[in-house]
């Protein structure tokens, strides 16, 4: 731990704040998605503007942590390996997490003497022939900012040398609540802040020293900084005690999480977050001018009341908008292009006022541009290539790699993200002005469409006036967009700070049991949308069922998860009327009849057993149940006992039974295909109902006669699970454990004659049943991609649908050298499907060609 004595503030700065994670924000991108790079000044190791968004996470500075300096040396001991994640692993983040807390609470403190500075001469002159202010004036200006440092104060001298001669047993809970228990002073704060505003407002309109006194208060730098100051403006100053209230807030969440619940702080700390909680509450409802900007027609505060990311279709690109819902208006901006260090500005590209904004019937809008949809197989490229980025950045920090080469890949990264952003939304969500324009914006989730669409609706409500904004009008409602909004970052992946939870990879379980609540029988049906590479996507559908009020689907669906953390569900409507069935096959035209969401806690989903839940959703209630396997775990194959049925049973077993040379079961399933599955959109993609799976299943096992009737009865979709699933449960995968390495290491190879050496004599060391089943798989999944235009499942889509089913390392290859399940997980996952790849874009093979040991195919390698 730091030798370096913990000496008070005010003395002499000790506390560094570690370069944050270059945050490839919405700040360093415009949002036509150039890049913006921000140039810090040379030798620069700190950031000393760092808390600059009121919602910017308090773990900022504990992120950075590489560079070793100031408190926290890296702890190499305490955090162990992915296998000890024990207690130590615990303590060991609660020292980042504070050492983080502590070097901003350093900035807060520098911020409120910089308030105070002022306030001892303007003090003095007050009671002279030419006061600049008035007591009364000072008085109301400066009200409790005296009490909050010292609080502060206070609490940072007790704090910092625990964190400094940190060791397990440190306690400083009783601090943190000692903190909450004095926010009284900040309710003062809070009732006299509107007020405070105004009267500086007033007062540097009537006084020309205080005006140039209240534009540039000069704030400490860090102690370790080259930085000796920042100017900043009262205004901005006045904000801070808010601000921090809020952080305080998020510390005791990331401390609580990282708390052993046995520990003497943890009840100390939960009583600080109730405290601190229950306050913000309060206070929320009476403040935040913040959120204010200029007024309505009718003189009342335009508040805004939503902002987010949208993507819009403007002549024929599509750009990335932050698009802003105030009370009467709703205004679509991009971030602009400034200069290093300048205060970052939104442009306005349109607004319409509510009161002139309606939402266009799907038939009204048949001359909106047709949208240029990107074909799925360049998203799941782009999925890999980032996947793939993900694992090199993984790799380089275990490597302790060089931060330049970490940050360039970050850079590619984002690049990448930022496509897929753009991209893959292709829900239309169009706005109309009723004097003319119309707008079109693109959505990846209905849900979120929903959500805009709702809010819009809600403040239509009210009696609205029509209006045009004076170009200053336009200027004070753009400029207000930076300091209200509440979302900060693009959201991608990339964004998140390291210290954020990753989210779930592998796959999430769900059975969409029933649903009740509803006032009059309908035809409905539900939709699954998860968060995958930080935007949701709808991820399966459940049938319809007609006609009913309480509808009973107990549908089983399987959805992989992306670094997943919310499972979102809606209701639909169905609608039959070919009226509104317009050609734009996007279109939604269903009518949502409820929506929820729920957060996937990876505690609680991570049990074995099934976990029952309901969404609630306006009265409609929704019950589901879940389970979670991570891709370690469903990989994990179980081996052969039983030596009956079909599925789990080695395949030389099943063909020496059948006297066949290809099993029975893919034989089937792949006929139903081909008869009527071929032209199915997503056939192989889309879940098929585990139900019904499950029944083929039992069919084949027990090899039931009625096998044929029962085929040509079920949903297509069943039948394509089935067989992967048949795969999927080989007890050994089909292209065998053996094989498995020399694989891997064959598709690496760049050398095209090699590469081809090796892959034709890796199939011909596969056992005859394995090979001659694959190939015939190989050549029906061709098939399936010939009708690629109909169906819109490329051999890219397919090799990424079966690779990993075909192809898995062994028990022992993955444990060898495990470490995050979705780091390898990516990586071998791309190679897998790379491998299927290669032999579905290859010309036709045939088993006796391959057995009569021809090296070279007519191929020109």
């Amino acid at each position: 731990s730091d030798p370096r004595p913990c000496h008070s503030l005010g003395a002499h700065h000790q506390l560094s704040l570690p370069l944050a994670d270059f945050n490839y924000g919405a700040d360093e991108y415009d949002a036509e998605g150039n890049e913006e790079p921000k140039a810090l000044p040379e030798g620069s190791e700190t950031m000393p503007y760092i808390d600059e968004s009121p919602t910017m996470s308090p773990q900022l500075s504990a992120r950075g942590q590489e560079s070793g300096d100031g408190v926290s040396p890296t702890p190499t001991d305490g955090l162990g390996t992915g296998g000890e994640r024990d207690a130590g692993k615990g303590l060991e983040m609660r020292k980042l997490v504070l050492s983080g807390f502590l070097a901003s609470e350093e900035i807060y403190i520098n911020q409120l003497e910089a308030l105070l500075l002022p306030m001892k001469p303007l003090k003095a002159t007050a009671t002279t022939s030419q006061p600049v202010l008035t007591l009364q004036q000072i008085e109301t200006i400066f009200y409790k900012i005296q009490d909050i440092y010292e609080i502060h104060k206070e609490f940072y001298d007790s704090l910092c040398p625990k964190v400094q001669q940190w060791d397990s047993n440190v306690t400083m809970g009783h601090l943190f609540q000692k903190l909450a228990s004095q926010l009284g002073v900040y309710k003062a704060f809070v009732d006299n802040y509107k007020i405070a505003l105004e009267t500086a407002e007033k007062c540097s309109q009537n006084n020309y020293q205080f005006q140039k006194i209240s534009e540039e208060l000069k704030v400490k730098g860090p102690k370790d900084s080259k930085e000796s100051h920042t100017s900043v403006t009262m205004e901005a100053l006045l904000y801070k005690p808010i601000d921090r209230v809020t952080r305080s807030t998020l510390v005791l969440h990331d401390l609580l999480k990282h708390t052993p619940s046995d520990h003497p702080d943890y009840p100390l700390l939960q009583d600080a977050l109730r405290i601190s909680q229950n306050f913000l509450s309060s206070i929320n409802e009476d403040i935040d001018p913040r959120r204010t900007a200029v007024t309505t027609p009718k003189g009342e505060t335009r508040q805004l009341v939503k902002d987010g990311f949208l993507v819009e279709l403007s002549e024929g690109s599509r750009k990335l908008r932050h698009v802003f819902l105030f009370t009467d208006v709703l205004l679509c901006a991009k971030l602009k292009k400034t200069a290093v260090g300048k205060h970052q500005q939104y442009d306005c590209k349109w607004y319409v006022p509510l009161a002139d904004l309606v939402f266009p019937s799907p038939e009204e809008s048949e001359h909106c541009p047709q949208v240029h949809v990107i074909p799925d197989h360049e998203l799941e490229d782009m999925k890999m290539k980032i996947s793939a980025i993900k694992s090199e950045v993984q790799k380089e920090k275990a490597n302790k790699g060089q931060s330049r080469a970490i940050e360039r890949l970050k850079k590619k990264m984002f690049e990448n993200e930022f496509w897929l952003l753009l991209n893959s939304p292709a829900i239309p969500f169009r706005i109309h002005n009723r004097n003319g324009k119309s707008y079109l914006f693109l959505l990846s989730s209905d849900y979120e469409r929903s959500e805009w669409r709702e809010a819009i609706q809600k403040l239509q409500k009210k009696d609205l006036q029509a209006f045009v904004l004076s170009s200053v009008e336009l200027q004070v409602l753009t400029g207000s967009c930076f300091k209200l909004r509440t979302v900060h970052n693009i959201p991608v992946t990339s964004n998140k700070d390291d210290d954020e939870s990753p989210g779930l990879y592998g796959f999430l379980h769900v059975i969409v049991h029933s649903a009740k609540g509803f006032k009059q029988s309908a035809n409905l049906y539900c939709t699954l949308e998860v968060d995958s590479f930080g935007y949701f996507v709808s991820k399966a559908k459940t049938r319809v069922f007609r006609d009913t009020t309480e509808p009973q689907w107990n549908e089983e669906f399987e959805i992989e998860l992306e670094g997943s953390q919310s499972l979102r569900i809606l209701c639909y409507e169905k609608c039959y009327d070919k009226t509104k069935l317009n050609k734009d096959n996007n279109e939604i035209v269903d009518k949502i009849m409820g929506k929820g969401q729920i957060q996937l806690d990876p505690q609680a989903v991570q049990t074995k057993n099934w976990h029952m839940d309901v969404i609630e959703m306006n009265g409609i209630k929704v019950e589901f149940s879940m389970k979670f396997t991570s891709r370690d775990m469903s990989l994990k194959r179980t081996p052969s006992k039983k030596q009956t049925g079909v599925f789990g049973v080695k395949i030389s077993v099943v063909t020496k039974r059948e006297r066949s040379k290809v099993p029975y079961i893919v034989r089937q399933c792949i006929e139903e295909v081909e008869k009527r599955g071929i032209e199915e959109v997503g056939i192989y993609r889309i879940s098929g109902v585990a139900t019904d799976i499950q029944a083929l299943k039992a069919v084949f096992d027990a090899n039931n006669k009625d096998i044929l009737v029962m085929l040509s009865d079920m949903d297509i979709n069943a039948i394509a699970g089935t067989l992967k699933l048949y795969f999927r449960e080989l007890p050994e995968p089909l292209l065998t454990d053996r094989l498995y390495p020399a694989f891997m290491e064959g598709i690496a190879l760049s050398d095209p004659a090699a590469k081809e050496n090796c892959m034709m004599h890796l199939l011909r060391s596969l056992p005859d049943p394995n090979l001659i089943t694959f190939l015939f798989l190989l050549e029906h999944l061709k098939r399936v991609a010939e009708k690629e235009p109909i169906n819109k499942m490329s051999l890219h889509n397919l090799a990424t649908v079966f690779g990993p089913t075909l192809l898995r390392p062994s028990e022992g290859e993955s444990k060898g050298h495990l470490t995050l399940a979705s780091d390898i997980w990516s990586h071998d996952v791309m190679a897998q499907v790379q491998v299927l790849l290669y032999y579905l874009q290859h010309p036709p093979i045939s088993f006796t060609e391959l057995k009569r040991n021809t090296l070279y195919f007519s191929t020109d390698v």
